[in-house]
């Protein structure tokens, strides 16, 4: 029987077997740009969704299963340089995310100095596709999308 994958971020999977998280803490922005105003307060305007950071957090007991070499695999795929497709357990595709991040911490050293536990995080931020939400290229482009439609109705 196979183990259940907790997430996937890009081609590694935690799992139960691997590196588990055991938190993930997910912060969204909004981006709101202020207008100075004479003599009276700022005005603000929605200038649409920000970037979305993602910070996972746990512990690796490389004897007990996985091995030492679950961070260095991360390192590796984070160096791709690529943006990573990140996963949940049941199938959501929260999108593609950069991995900004790693940081372990080796702990209750034996032997020549083999960590039994290795605390771990990893720092993600979304990658900020170049698609504009209504289909358009994002481009300034003459055949149809967000800007044609924008300079036609200010036209």
């Amino acid at each position: 029987m196979s183990e259940a994958v907790l997430l996937t971020l890009g081609d590694y999977q935690f799992s139960m077997s691997n590196a588990a998280h055991e938190e993930m803490q997910r912060q969204t922005n909004y981006r709101w740009a202020s207008q100075a105003r004479l003599t009276r307060d700022p005005a603000l305007q929605y200038m649409g969704p920000g970037s979305t950071s993602v910070k996972l957090q746990g512990s690796i007991y490389p004897q007990f299963r996985g091995g030492l070499e679950q961070i260095n695999q991360r390192k590796n795929e984070a160096e791709k340089g690529e943006p990573l497709t990140l996963v949940d357990g049941r199938g959501n595709n929260l999108g593609r995310f950069c991995v900004k991040q790693i940081s372990d911490t080796e702990k209750v050293l034996t032997g020549p100095g083999i960590p039994r536990r290795i605390d771990f995080s990893l720092s993600l931020e979304s990658y900020g596709e170049n698609a504009v939400p209504d289909g358009g290229s994002g481009g300034n482009d003459s055949g149809g999308g967000f800007w044609s439609n924008f300079l036609a109705r200010i036209a």
